[in-house]
C-alpha cells in the first residue's frame, strides 16, 4: 500500500511539473509577441503612401475572382475567399495604375475568411476602403463579365474555390478567351483550381506541360488531416494529373511559378511576389513597396531552412539594424508551432530562438 502510494504521489508530482513547464512555456511565447496595434483596424487608404503617392496614370482594368462557396462539402467547415489574398493584390494592381473589379461564380456578396492573425495594414485598409467593399459586396456575375475589358485575370484563393472554379463554364471560358489573347493569367493559393478542367481549342488540356504553384499536399494534410474526403480532390494531385509541372517550396512559404501569361503562387505569402510579377508581365516595371514583416519572417524561415540557425540570425541583424525593417515574430512563433505539429522539437525550439533574437534587437521592443 506503501508503495502505491509513493507511486502515485510521484505520478502527481511529475503531471504538477509538466503543467508547471507548459504554463511558463506559455509565458515565454507569449512575451515574444508584439503587442496588439489597437490602431490597426482604423487604417485607411490615405495613410499608406504607396497607395497615394506617384500612382501611375490609368494603365487599364484586371478582373479579381472569387469563390462564392461558404462551406467545405458536408463537413460543417465555413469557407470563403481568402481576404489577404485578394486585399493585398487588389493594392498592387492599385498602386500600379490599374483598376479592379472583382467577380464571383454567384455575384453579389462572396463568403469571405478573415485570419485574424494575419492581418495587416493594407487588409485592414481593405475593410475601411469604401470603394473596395463595395466592388465586394456588389461582386460581377461571371456570366455577365466582358473579356476583352482586362488585360489580366487574377484568381484568389481560399477553401471555397475548390467546389466551384473547376467546372464553372464561364471560369474556363474566360481562360481560353484570356490564353487566346496572350493575356496575363494569375492564381494564388486554392486559385489554381480555377486552371483544371479547361480545355484548348486543340482539345489539349491547358495545364498541360505547364509550370504551376498551388497549395500543396502537405500545407493542406498538415491542418486538415481529412481533406482527401472533404475536398473533391488534392489541388497538387490534380494539377500534376492534368499534365502540370508542380513546383513547391517549403510549407508556407513563398513560392510563385511563372510561364509566360500564367503566373501561380503556392499560399497566401506568394500574393506580393505574384502581384507584382503579373504587373511585369503586362510590361511594367512594379512600384517600389516597402517589404512587409511577414515577407522577411518568411526570408528568415527560408535562410533557416536552407543555411542553419546562425545564417538565420545573421539574415535577421541585416534586416533589422541594415536595412531598418522588421521582422513578424509571429509569423516565426506561428511556424514554431507548425514543428511541434510536425514533431520536431529542435526546430521548434531554435524558431523560438529566432523570435526572441528579433525582439532583443529590434528597438522599441
Amino acid at each position: 500500500m506503501f508503495k502505491k502510494y509513493k507511486i502515485l504521489k510521484w505520478i502527481l508530482a511529475s503531471l504538477a511539473l509538466m503543467i508547471t513547464l507548459i504554463l511558463l512555456l506559455g509565458i515565454y511565447i507569449a512575451s515574444l509577441l508584439p503587442e496588439e496595434e489597437a490602431e490597426l483596424i482604423h487604417s485607411q487608404v490615405s495613410d499608406i503612401t504607396y497607395l497615394t503617392e506617384d500612382v501611375p496614370s490609368y494603365r487599364g482594368k484586371i478582373l479579381a475572382v472569387v469563390t462564392s462557396t461558404d462551406a467545405m462539402g458536408s463537413s460543417g467547415k465555413s469557407t470563403g475567399y481568402e481576404l489577404t489574398e485578394l486585399a493585398r493584390a487588389y493594392y498592387v494592381f492599385k498602386a500600379n495604375g490599374f483598376e479592379v473589379d472583382i467577380a464571383s461564380p454567384l455575384g453579389g456578396q462572396p463568403p469571405v475568411v478573415l485570419d485574424d492573425d494575419d492581418m495587416g495594414v493594407f487588409d485592414y485598409a481593405f475593410l475601411n476602403d469604401v470603394t473596395a467593399q463595395s466592388k465586394v459586396n456588389n461582386s460581377l456575375l461571371l456570366d455577365e463579365v466582358i473579356s476583352k475589358d482586362y488585360k489580366a485575370v487574377y484568381f484568389v484563393g481560399g477553401k471555397g474555390a475548390m467546389y466551384d472554379f473547376p467546372d464553372n463554364k464561364y471560369i474556363q471560358a474566360l481562360i481560353q478567351n484570356f490564353h487566346n489573347n496572350n493575356k496575363v493569367i494569375g492564381a494564388v493559393c486554392h486559385g489554381p483550381a480555377a486552371l483544371v478542367n479547361v480545355k484548348l481549342e486543340d482539345g489539349q488540356l491547358f495545364l498541360k506541360n505547364k509550370q504551376v504553384s498551388g497549395f500543396t499536399n502537405k500545407e493542406e494534410l498538415l491542418l486538415i488531416p481529412k481533406a482527401e474526403s472533404i475536398f473533391p480532390f488534392l489541388l497538387q494531385d490534380k494539377l500534376i494529373a492534368q499534365g502540370a509541372t508542380f513546383n513547391e517550396n517549403f510549407m508556407y512559404l513563398e513560392k510563385i511559378s511563372h510561364d509566360n501569361n500564367l503566373i501561380t503562387g503556392q499560399n497566401p505569402w506568394s500574393v506580393w511576389a505574384l502581384a507584382e510579377t503579373m504587373v511585369k508581365q503586362m510590361g511594367y516595371t512594379p512600384k517600389q513597396r516597402t517589404i512587409t514583416a511577414e515577407e522577411n519572417a518568411v526570408k528568415v524561415l527560408y535562410t533557416y531552412k536552407t543555411e542553419g540557425l546562425e545564417n538565420s540570425k545573421a539574415k535577421i541583424k541585416q534586416i533589422i539594424q541594415k536595412n531598418k525593417q522588421s521582422v513578424s515574430r509571429s509569423l516565426l512563433v506561428s511556424h514554431s508551432a507548425i514543428s511541434i505539429i510536425q514533431g520536431d522539437l529542435k526546430k521548434f525550439y531554435d524558431i523560438l530562438r529566432l523570435a526572441s533574437y528579433a525582439k532583443d534587437i529590434e528597438p522599441n521592443t
